[in-house]
């Protein structure tokens, strides 16, 4: 059951010190045209073509809580990840300070395929597009809205908020139900049009197998990407709070991931 929280999650991403300019006189692109120049950048780098290959260690913390707060469960794991040819590859090399057992190994073979079938790609592949998820699929979902202009680590990006289209996408897997019951705020590089930081909020309950199974009632997430190369960013960090029920019991996890250490792949 957590696994299939943490699944639905994926696709699903806190703003501090940065100005914004609230005004959309600032820039002559609409915000359609915006999120259609930000899906054609994904669909170039999933192409893979041109883009220079890296790799980077990845610090992963997982903690369930318990109805009072207090942690009952913590994993830290560390992967080896490598990004090449528009795809990512991440091997687990530790976990708890440990050497992964064979069921760490298999957990992570069978998120990674999740992640692939989430992504619209063989679940037997052994890379994901999981750098690159502003998909027309996925951008189909929502309403934007140009908030203004603002400056993200010397860069300029636009500040765009999204909400479900109404009415509701048609519904056909469990992503789709979350997916129509997210809402946020991205930032877009002005320049090379990649997503650059993202935060999403659940803003009503979303059931499991018509809530029998469990839901999840609370959803925090923030992802911000790294410039690591002309035209090549990354997922470098990223922060989750969410909070539901497995069958009759509540369960709350906080996730936090930090990428590390990136450099060109020899």
């Amino acid at each position: 059951m957590k696994a299939v929280l943490l699944r639905a999650i994926f696709f699903a991403f806190a703003l501090l010190g940065f100005g914004i300019v609230r005004t959309q006189a600032q820039s002559a692109l609409s915000a359609s045209e915006i999120m259609d120049k930000a899906v054609a950048r994904t669909s170039k780098v999933q192409d893979g073509k041109g883009l220079p290959a890296y790799t980077y260690t990845k610090v992963t913390l997982t903690e369930e809580l318990d109805a009072t707060g207090k942690i009952k469960d913590r994993k830290e794991k560390i992967y080896r990840v490598c990004f090449q040819n528009g795809l990512t590859r991440a091997r687990l090399v530790q976990v708890n300070g440990h050497a992964p057992a064979d069921g760490d190994v298999k957990a992570q073979a069978d998120n990674d395929g999740s992640v692939r079938h989430l992504t619209g790609q063989s679940k037997n592949g052994k890379s994901d597009n999981r750098e690159n998820f502003l998909t027309p699929e996925l951008v189909g979902h929502f309403d934007f809205e140009l908030l203004g202009q603002t400056n993200m680590n010397g860069r300029t990006a636009f500040q765009m908020a999204f909400k479900p289209k109404n009415p509701d996408a048609p519904v056909h897997h469990l992503v789709d139900r979350l997916l129509n019951r997210i809402s946020g705020t991205l930032w877009i590089d002005a320049e090379e049009f990649e997503l650059a930081r993202a935060e999403v909020e659940l803003h009503s309950e979303v059931n499991l197998l018509g809530g029998v199974v469990g839901s999840l009632k609370k959803l925090a997430y923030t992802l911000t990407r790294t410039r690591v190369a002309d035209g090549l960013w990354l997922n470098s960090s990223s922060s989750g709070d969410f909070e539901g029920r497995k069958l009759i019991d509540p369960m709350r996890i906080k996730t936090r991931s930090l990428a590390s250490n990136f450099r060109p792949l020899s």
